[in-house]
């Protein structure tokens, strides 16, 4: 009989035991999901060249989607204090695949805004009720564990769906839509199946979101999020534009090349520092993680070739990589039991807001000039560490259930 020395088994354990089973199983849908998100990085091209839309046709089409997710968190996040989190979660996931297979096969401009806007409303419903599910199920202590084990999955899976979703959209973009649909109803029915309801019993808190408006700790919170998320969605909105144009006129392929480190960083290294990171105080390391990427976007103002480039990507990956499960664990720990949904929906719309508000403050930004903008993400990413100090005291103060 073999056994598994102890030193290993401490250090498996530190990284993925003690957490309950439910949780593994929000985990493996998280993972099958995200496998499977295949359609969203490629609509433009989607749009474009398979639906033969214009760029301005197609631009509107993408706003569409934006306006529909900034309702999306916030309404998901009422739902899932009202009617509970898995019904949320599973409900959100299969309105998730029927949208998409109803987007894959419209073909008219208005079909397509309708379908847009719906998928927009739906696709992250899940957000706020998987963060809510990680509060209810896992002890504060393992919070920022659980919720950096998530964010791995979220990242692992993202990794490989677009390697084989460049492959699918090579036999048909349609091939695309139904793999998304699939992964969306095999995560609804596993998390129906295999996790506990675990909304709080008794009284409902009723208000929607003035309840949590309330909280001047989490507003204050939710805008240091805005701050610091309107600086990650460069990499979604700006970075490609200025990396592939102006002075620097990288190649797509050097382009995607550069952002793969990204990625493999996150894959390799976030699950072995999670522990430790956990173990440290959350506000300090938010705040250490915040200024880490602004730092590394505001060196992006100095880049002129692919090293440059892969340098500060990954500067701002370490600041990524620390920040990985921590808002998430503070905002479980700002939310009474009954109202985490909304609060998680609060936290979601930063998100959101910042995802419709990035290309266009950014795209003012790059017209001036590449450094102003960079410099200037910076200067938001360093606010934003400075305001999440402000606030260490405050979050320090509230007790975890």
């Amino acid at each position: 009989m073999t056994t598994v020395p102890l030193e290993k088994q401490s250090f498996l354990r530190a990284r993925i035991g003690g957490l309950p089973r439910p949780f593994w199983a929000l985990w493996g849908g998280t993972l099958v999901n995200r496998l499977g998100a295949m359609v969203m990085p490629f609509t433009g091209v989607y749009l474009t060249q398979s639906r033969g839309l214009s760029v301005t046709a197609a631009g509107l089409v993408m706003a569409v989607f934006g306006a529909g997710s900034l309702l999306s968190q916030l309404l998901a996040g009422v739902l899932t204090d009202r009617i509970g989190r898995r019904a949320t979660l599973s409900g959100g996931m299969i309105a998730t695949a029927a949208t998409m297979l109803a987007l894959g096969y419209s073909s008219s401009l208005p079909a397509i805004l309708a379908s847009m806007f719906a998928l927009g409303l739906v696709i992250d419903v899940y957000r706020p009720a998987s963060s809510a599910l990680v509060a209810d199920l896992v002890s504060p202590a393992e919070r920022p564990r659980a919720y950096g084990l998530l964010f791995w999955a979220i990242n692992l899976g993202y990794a490989a769906g677009m390697t084989a979703g460049g492959w699918l959209a090579g036999l048909g973009f349609t091939w695309l839509f139904w793999a998304d649909a699939l992964s969306s109803v095999v995560f609804a029915v596993l998390v129906w199946r295999a996790v506990p309801e675990t909304r709080p019993e008794g009284r409902q808190e009723a208000g929607g979101l003035l309840a949590v408006l309330r909280d001047r700790t989490m507003v204050c919170f939710t805008l240091v999020v805005l701050g610091n998320a309107l600086v990650y969605s460069q990499t979604m909105s700006m970075l490609p534009v200025a990396m592939t144009g102006g002075a620097v006129r990288l190649t797509p392929g050097e382009y995607g090349l550069a952002m793969a480190l990204n990625g493999v960083l996150i894959v390799v290294v976030q699950p072995l520092a999670s522990a430790w990171l956990g173990r440290r105080d959350p506000a300090r390391t938010l705040a250490i993680g915040m200024g880490v990427m602004g730092a590394g976007f505001a060196l992006t103002a100095f880049v002129t070739n692919i090293l440059g480039l892969s340098a500060t990507i990954m500067v701002w990956t370490a600041g990524e990589i620390i920040t990985a499960g921590i808002p998430g664990a503070i905002v479980a720990a700002l939310a009474p039991a009954e109202l985490r949904g909304r609060y998680m929906g609060l936290f979601g719309f930063a998100w959101s807001a910042a995802a419709v508000l990035a290309p266009l403050l950014g795209g003012a930004l790059l017209e001036i000039g590449p450094r102003t903008l960079w410099f200037t993400v910076g200067g938001v990413g360093v606010l934003s560490a400075m305001g999440m100090l402000l606030l260490r005291p405050a979050i320090r103060s509230r007790r975890t259930e």
